[in-house]
């Protein structure tokens, strides 16, 4: 089969070409910014990739057309393909009806971590043998593409509760049918589809009605809006993590924590993250392995080699003793959970925080108010404010001198080279590219050595 893929390069619709490679299928695509890494990660995949949604593409003639959430109505190709009645379906359709009906799929959905705890999950599938195939929506360090396919009755999948498409406007994971789920926190995000939290609550409630009985359900214990979706209406097992009569995490020192079911000790993770955020990812991902067959020690030894995700606090480079990080941290929760795990490390050393708000939900300005509280563990705090539809300065003002606020790169650039000094840490938080901030930041750190 051949298939054309509307808005190719993002990290969905990305994965779901590779997979669909990998499976056979000639593969072919489109998008409106056709660039590194994505564009040369397909191009390596022999995917051919064309610039714009312009209507000559209906010269290439696909069997079908697989149309992800970035296309609209007004698309001119969109619009060619609905007039002359060609066969489309959403990206999350075409992997599930070609990829996970015949699998037992392991989906982690949540407003935090599912990209962390989804690497964390397959990889220790993985080192037990079992060989999964998995779309997850980041690069995981111990394998270095974010998606493939594989001939194991088993996939792990990212569960995404942003839309499925511009004609399906549920969430994608309810497309899913996993038969082993996480759901490892839920707040308010996505202000540009979702009105409220509870209309996140009800897409959550959409998708714990698809898990069958005969599955399993892992949720954080401390989550109330959790709890509330499952007050709902559950026909499912529940295990609770961070729970006495589920998974709990004891602190080991070093880093390190020892793992406890119903509270008696199974092992003790020995590893290098940070931050009380992953390891209840981890307790998620051990839980997840074990149902699926995994023995609880054998996962938590996968762990002491797990590598990690790209883009989480990922160490881009140290120049003039100032180490620069790179995180996609883009909620306050998040922000918050990326500065205390830095904490973690480096103890008493300055930490520079920037903050690009770039979501659809930042650049709304719907969390403004907290975002000062959740920046106030680093020593100094950056915005880059350009394009906001709200007052960065006016939110930053209870961090009082301690907060900066630029509308120009190289100017905000600059400022961090000339205040950075040896041991400090700046840390680099945005859901985009940030214009190559890294980069530039530490060729200006080596030029002013």
């Amino acid at each position: 089969m051949h298939i054309h893929i509307l808005g190719i390069c993002g990290t969905f619709m990305g994965g779901v070409a590779v997979i669909a490679k990998q499976s056979g299928h000639r593969v072919t695509g489109c998008d409106a910014d056709v660039y590194p890494p994505m564009s040369t990660q397909l191009e390596a995949q022999g995917i051919e990739l064309v610039r714009g949604y312009g209507a000559e593409q209906l010269e290439l003639a696909p069997d079908l057309w697989v149309i992800g959430n970035v296309v609209s109505r007004g698309n001119p190709l969109m619009e060619a393909v609905l007039d002359r009645g060609d066969p489309y379906v959403s990206g999350p359709q075409w992997i599930t009806d070609h990829v996970l009906k015949s699998k037992w799929v392991l989906a982690v959905a949540g407003t935090h971590g599912k990209t962390t705890t989804a690497s964390m999950l397959a990889w220790l599938l993985a080192d037990a043998g079992l060989n999964p195939g998995f779309l997850i929506g980041g690069v995981p360090g111990n394998f270095g593409v974010s998606a493939r396919a594989t001939e194991s009755r088993i996939f792990v999948i990212e569960a995404d509760e942003y839309d499925t498409a511009f004609f399906d406007k549920r969430s994608k994971f309810v497309h899913y049918r996993p038969r082993t789920a996480i759901l490892n926190n839920l707040e308010f995000d996505h202000a540009d589809i979702f009105s409220d939290l509870g209309a996140i609550e009800n897409q959550f409630h959409h998708f714990v009605r698809t898990i069958p009985r005969s599955g399993l359900i892992l949720v954080n214990a401390a989550d109330a809006a959790i709890e509330r979706v499952l007050i709902r209406g559950c026909w499912t097992p529940v295990q609770r993590i961070g729970d006495a009569d589920g998974w709990q995490a004891r602190d080991a020192g070093s880093g390190c924590f020892s793992v406890l079911l119903r509270e008696r000790e199974v092992g003790t993770v020995r590893w290098a993250l940070l931050g009380e955020h992953n390891r209840m990812n981890a307790l998620a991902a051990i839980a997840a392995a074990h149902h699926a067959g995994v023995p609880a020690g054998q996962a938590i030894a996968s762990l002491a080699r797990f590598r990690g995700v790209r883009r989480r606090l990922e160490l881009r480079g140290i120049e003039r003793g100032v180490s620069v990080y790179d995180d996609f941290a883009h909620h306050p929760t998040a922000i918050r959970a990326t500065i205390a795990g830095l904490r973690e490390k480096v103890g008493s050393e300055r930490i520079l925080a920037v903050l690009e708000p770039r979501s659809h939900t930042m650049k709304r300005g719907v969390m403004k108010d907290e975002l000062a509280q959740s920046l106030a563990g680093a020593e100094r705090v950056y915005c880059y404010c350009a394009d906001l539809a709200w007052d960065a300065r006016a939110a930053l003002a209870p961090l009082g001198g301690k907060a900066a606020c630029e509308t120009d790169l190289e100017v905000l650039v600059a400022a961090l080279s000339r205040e950075a000094q040896d041991g400090d840490h700046v840390l680099i938080m945005s859901n985009g590219g940030f214009g190559g901030i890294h980069q530039k930041l530490l060729a200006a750190l080596a030029k002013d050595r």
